[in-house]
């Protein structure tokens, strides 16, 4: 019997790629929301797919953890939990 590694969901959807394009471009010490992120890719009410989109991202080119919450927090993150987030963005400079 061969047993296959299952991969985490994996959007290929047209959206999800302009996400994860605009997220990739997203420079170091700078965040963007969900939202802003939903409206550049051209879904502005789209920011909880965004989330999903972010949430599956295991792509290390894509810098999800620079999307961040509009009230300020930082939310989730795949590797690791807000507090790695948190982490990275303050080394990253874009938190104080």
């Amino acid at each position: 019997m061969i047993l296959m590694k299952k991969l985490p969901h994996y959007s290929d959807s047209p959206f999800a790629r302009r996400v994860r394009s605009i997220v990739a471009r997203i420079p170091r010490g700078k965040t963007m929301t969900y939202g802003e992120v939903a409206k550049r890719a051209g879904r502005p009410r789209a920011a909880r797919a965004v989330g999903t989109i972010m949430a599956n991202n295991w792509d290390p080119k894509i810098p999800c953890h620079r999307v961040v919450r509009a009230d300020g927090s930082v939310g989730s993150y795949n590797r690791g939990g807000p507090g790695r987030k948190r982490e990275l963005l303050q080394k990253e400079g874009a938190l104080r």
